[in-house]
């Protein structure tokens, strides 16, 4: 897939069908982008599940941090990162590691690998990369 641009109904029908979402990188600033779109998600009615080894077992806006995706109880239908870049391979590979698999992997504004993005792919996983959910919805879901 070409992930230079994407369709609006490809986008649409990724936010209207997951309801559970990790988000890799979260942060308990409030000042933090992670922060902000964690709190609108929940605020939609998604579960987001806060990931951050540096935060495990503490609370970020009322939920359990988790140190690692597979740590996760409940399965993902969408993994949300706010990684650098250069993360996004581990965390696709930490995905691909899921039972059940993930149905997304979506990356933040500034966050694209296209081989992580190739790998997601062949396990048929969609990607999106270099948007930011909080951004989409409104536009097109709202």
């Amino acid at each position: 897939m070409n992930h230079d641009t994407y369709t609006d109904d490809y986008l649409a029908e990724i936010l209207g069908s997951v309801r559970t979402i990790a988000l890799t990188g979260a942060s308990p600033n409030p000042a933090r982008p992670s922060n902000g779109v964690m709190g609108y998600l929940l605020s939609l009615g998604y579960e987001v599940i806060p990931v951050n080894p540096g935060q495990a077992g503490k609370q970020i806006q009322g939920r359990t941090v988790y140190a690692r995706l597979v740590d996760i109880p409940v399965p993902i239908d969408m993994v949300d990162v706010f990684r650098a870049s250069e993360y996004l391979d581990g965390v696709v590979d930490e995905a691909l590691a899921l039972k059940p698999l993930p149905r997304v992997v979506w990356a933040q504004l500034g966050v694209r690998d296209d081989a992580a993005a190739a790998k997601a792919e062949a396990a048929g996983i969609k990607m999106v990369m270099n948007r930011c959910p909080a951004i989409e919805y409104p536009r097109l879901i709202a």
